[in-house]
């Protein structure tokens, strides 16, 4: 995912005078040919994530498109202040790009953590959020983000599905009766092995936010599990709301709040949260059952 994001951003600033990317080091050396060709609209600011976002924020005013780039853990648990007042309380928008999502860099522990960044961008007003499940996801999310001039936030990861899937809506993968399971990005391929033969529609999105209440209503299923790659529970209020007026269960599955105090891999979490398809499974069929 992150070679997608540099190729396609890359190709952006050759093609569309008004994009830039600002980097507070990380990935400068993946931009550094960009750079050399738009020195002017190319910028790292050095170990400076809160400087980062600052800058993207002027540049939004002066009409450019910028696409800001690190860590989750450092664009935006770190620079969150920067991302409510020099972008949202300036009316402005930027393209936030992540990767590092909730424990992919758990090797270098937790100052690479950042599961509660979707949960973040919760509490500021008018943010797209894309959670690409695929590379073959990044590209058109990221093209489609230059063209306009909302904040949109697109939170990459080393997790990955078998196959991209694109789009940006609610995608029936299979049908059941007996729940709904909904799979956020990097989830689905999981949940899919979680999930086989009981009698359970699968769906699928790489857009939590905003999230497609008319295709959950669609599904018909008032009994709902939500598998999200961050913090477990970030969905519950949208999912209330988009099932207000109807009887309903909902299963809220993710990253638990609880700091693990570990290190380990990637994968390794995933078993420790109960997001690896075995845990996925237990939770489920209790729910269901």
């Amino acid at each position: 995912m992150r070679d997608t994001f540099v190729d396609t951003a890359t190709a952006l600033l050759d093609d569309d005078p008004r994009t830039a990317v600002v980097l507070a080091d990380i990935s400068a050396s993946a931009f550094q040919p960009a750079a050399h060709r738009h020195p002017d609209r190319v910028l790292n600011v050095g170990i400076r994530e809160q400087l980062m976002v600052g800058v993207a924020g002027g540049l939004a005013l002066t009409g450019l498109r910028p696409i800001v780039h690190s860590y989750a853990t450092f664009v935006v648990d770190r620079a969150y202040e920067q991302i409510k007042l020099d972008i949202g309380h300036q009316g402005v928008g930027a393209i936030l790009v992540s990767v590092g999502a909730s424990y992919d860099g758990s090797t270098a522990g937790r100052t690479h953590m950042s599961p509660g960044d979707v949960a973040l961008f919760d509490t500021v007003d008018g943010w797209t959020v894309h959670v690409p499940g695929h590379a073959g996801e990044v590209a058109p999310l990221l093209l489609a983000a230059a063209a306009h001039d909302e904040p949109v936030y697109i939170r990459l990861s080393t997790q990955h599905n078998a196959a991209p899937r694109p789009g940006t809506g609610l995608q029936t993968i299979k049908q059941g009766q007996r729940a709904a399971v909904i799979a956020v990005g990097p989830m689905l391929d999981p949940v899919l092995a979680a999930t086989e033969g009981l009698d359970v529609t699968v769906a699928y999105t790489n857009t939590p936010r905003p999230f497609d209440v008319r295709g959950l209503r669609a599904l018909g299923h008032h009994n709902v599990v939500m598998v999200e790659p961050y913090l477990a529970g970030t969905s519950s209020a949208v999912l209330a709301e988009a099932l207000r007026d109807v009887p309903s269960r909902v299963l809220n599955l993710g990253v638990c709040r609880t700091d693990l105090h570990r290190y380990g891999s990637p994968k390794d979490h995933a078993r420790w949260h109960g997001l690896d398809a075995e845990g996925l499974r237990r939770s489920i069929s209790e729910f269901v059952n």
